[in-house]
């Protein structure tokens, strides 16, 4: 959204006058929102370089109802924490799991849409069940610094499993395609979007993880309070005037919130 330089200057200096947080981000004209795009429906490229994606939807509909204007930055999974600390961006909008871990680092908001994680196979596997034991023995992927990187290491590889980890979500699912991995494990709806859109008939869904169930949350820094409540204001008003509803009809036809 266009805003004249002198509303955002007027606002950045009310903010000043109300010695609200951080000043890095309300002083600025442009909110930066920091996300991967490697992680389809939820973010990705597009073949003309666009950004597109549930997040960035929501990303567009926060600014709007903040009055502000956003910038979308890609950055690698691996370093979007990183990033964020050394403020290449102001908040990250990339389906991350607010965590105990995570805390330590950022600040979230509240969720703006929640997920089990679940696991896909080989259509012709024989797994039937995402439980441990049924997995020992076998070779599970999943995206690298993940909550579901986390659970096939320290639960499935406990049991047997061997956990192999990737850069991106879309080498891990290229790898189950190719036969090199028995299972991928992911949230499900990333994996619900792949299975009816790319997956060519490859494989099938084996089902919820049990006790997997997480909140997606914005990220900013630790002392940007003034920004997270303005994101947490935000997220209330497009889910209470009907705004998340629409987003969401776009990708999913259940809810995720």
């Amino acid at each position: 959204m266009q805003i004249s330089r002198w509303i955002l200057s007027a606002a950045a200096a009310a903010m000043l006058t109300l010695g609200a947080g951080s000043m890095s981000v309300q002083a600025a004209e442009k909110l930066k929102i920091g996300t991967e795009g490697a992680y389809p429906p939820f973010n990705t490229i597009t073949p003309d370089g666009k950004v597109v994606g549930f997040d960035i939807d929501i990303a567009d509909a926060l600014c709007a109802q903040m009055k502000v204007e956003c910038e979308i930055v890609t950055q690698d999974w691996d370093g979007i924490i990183p990033a964020l600390q050394a403020k290449k961006f102001d908040a990250i909008i990339a389906s991350m799991s607010i965590t105990e871990e995570r805390k330590k680092q950022v600040a979230f908001t509240n969720k703006y849409y929640t997920t089990p994680l679940a696991l896909v196979a080989p259509k012709d596997s024989e797994l039937t069940s995402t439980d441990p034991a049924a997995l020992a023995g076998k070779t599970v992927g999943a995206q690298a610094s993940t909550t579901q990187a986390d659970f096939a290491q320290d639960v499935y590889g406990k049991a047997g499993a061997e956990a192999k980890l990737y850069p991106t979500q879309e080498e891990a699912i290229t790898d189950l395609q190719n036969g090199r991995l028995d299972a991928v494990i992911s949230d499900k709806f990333v994996l619900v979007d792949w299975m009816k859109k790319a997956s060519d008939g490859c494989c099938k869904m084996v089902g919820d993880v049990k006790g997997t169930e997480t909140e997606a949350g914005i990220a900013v820094r630790l002392d940007d309070t003034a920004l997270r409540d303005k994101l947490n204001a935000a997220i209330d008003a497009i889910v209470a005037d009907g705004t998340y509803k629409k987003i969401q009809a776009k990708y999913f036809d259940f809810d995720i919130y």
